[in-house]
């Protein structure tokens, strides 16, 4: 993918092969004719604040010493300290951990929470490292990138491969090294760490929230809708329970482990039984197994794609026979294919929005950490729902005005938020 002439590109990126963030490049070339004067500024979300590289050298358990990758971006904090996960993957570059902090800084401003964006991530495969392994790699890391996190400036959180135990070892390190115990310096802990009630689920919680208020406005009954799933941790496996207690029938799953499908309805919670058991959905006796291709075919209400990024693209888009696509995973969708989706009469509820569930209770996390008072689960559930509302109702009613898809109404939004703390904090010195 190349860029646009407009584009003055950092030299550490190659223009040929920009990856994520020229998606994300994309996607603010679509908005800026929306900003009005606030379009001035627009180069502020074209270029990362900070990005830290940093080499993670750990000692194996056989005596030898390992190096790898790994990556802080800070891209936006204007309205407040960044924002945004840490994830362990193989796969992890550079490019898609600047287009993730990017997404971070639209996804806080568009649900309006006082962070910007941020995200982090270490180039390994987790399953090839011990936990002894693991736990070193994760402190090494954050002692790392401790010049450039804390409450009050960056705040990471689960992501890919990470998990509260992760947030655990961060919090700890980064405390060890300050001399103070400092708990919202991360968020995503475990409850014993001042980690808060409803945070394992928001992101699904969330997911699930605005694909009812989307099913209000295509008049689709949720609790006779069929919904199929791609990714089934966290995110995924909630939205589905959600739905599956709904009354809705969730009719196939598709996981790194084979695809899952029964036309009258998987049993949810005994499938969630069974990863938990076995690490992924293939084998469940509850269903036929599907090749991973025809999942994309699958006549459905809902189609939530809740794994990594460019799992919708040009060589899928044309065959998806959703009604609503509710975007659990982040950049799920490329440009390209997001065009052919609203060809196709599809009705997307961008990533940006849907699954900002999981930072809004990062926030509540990080907001009861700093007053030392807990909120009780039902309190951070009715909170998180009723905030997800109002974002969705904001979103949507932009797009009405302008005739746009959700995604370009929920980057209007965010990026005049964004635009306007620039503009009226101004350039110091």
């Amino acid at each position: 993918m190349s860029d646009s002439p407009t584009h003055a590109l950092p030299s550490y990126l190659d223009a040929a092969h920009l990856g994520p963030w020229g998606i994300y490049l994309q996607q603010v070339d679509r908005v800026t004719p929306y900003l009005g004067p606030l379009a001035r500024w627009v180069e502020t979300l074209k270029r990362p604040k900070r990005a830290l590289i940093v080499d993670v050298p750990i000692e194996l358990d056989n005596g030898s010493v390992a190096h790898f990758e790994g990556y802080r971006v800070q891209h936006n904090t204007s309205r407040g300290p960044g924002k945004g996960g840490v994830r362990f993957h193989q796969d992890v570059t550079l490019s898609e951990v600047m287009a993730l902090a990017a997404w971070m800084s639209v996804k806080n401003a568009a649900v309006n929470l006082p962070y910007g964006g941020a995200k982090g991530g270490i180039r390994v495969d987790p399953r090839q490292l011990s936990q002894a392994e693991i736990e070193r790699m994760t402190r090494r890391y954050t002692s790392e990138i401790g010049v450039i996190i804390g409450p009050s400036k960056d705040i990471p959180a689960p992501d890919v491969n990470t998990n509260a135990q992760t947030m655990a070892w961060m919090m700890d390190t980064y405390s060890m090294n300050e001399g103070s115990t400092a708990t919202g310096v991360v968020t995503g802990k475990p409850i014993a760490l001042g980690g808060s009630l409803g945070r394992v689920e928001a992101t699904g919680r969330g997911v699930f929230v605005t694909a009812c208020e989307a099913a209000r406005d295509c008049n689709i009954d949720v609790s006779q809708a069929r919904v199929i799933v791609q990714g089934f941790g966290n995110v995924g496996g909630t939205a589905a329970r959600l739905f599956h207690e709904t009354g809705a029938k969730v009719i196939a799953v598709q996981d790194h482990t084979g695809t899952v499908y029964n036309p009258a309805g998987l049993d949810v919670h005994k499938l969630l039984s069974h990863v938990s058991q076995k690490g992924g959905v293939g084998g469940f006796s509850g269903a036929e197994a599907l090749d991973n291709a025809q999942f994309w075919e699958l006549e459905t209400d809902f189609l939530i794609p809740a794994a990594l990024e460019g799992q919708i693209n040009q060589s899928n888009a044309h065959k998806v026979r959703a009604k609503i696509v509710v975007e659990g995973a982040n950049g799920p969708t490329t440009p390209e294919a997001d065009d052919v989706l609203r060809e196709n009469g599809v009705y997307v509820v961008p990533d940006v929005l849907a699954n900002a569930g999981g930072v809004t209770v990062s926030y509540f996390e990080w907001v009861q950490d700093f007053s030392s008072f807990f909120w009780s689960e039902d309190e951070i559930n009715h909170r998180l729902e009723r905030l997800m509302r109002e974002a969705y109702s904001a979103v949507s009613q932009v797009a009405k005005e302008h005739k746009v898809t959700l995604r370009t109404a929920a980057f209007i939004v965010a990026c005049t938020r964004i635009l306007q703390a620039r503009q009226v904090r101004g350039l110091y010195p």
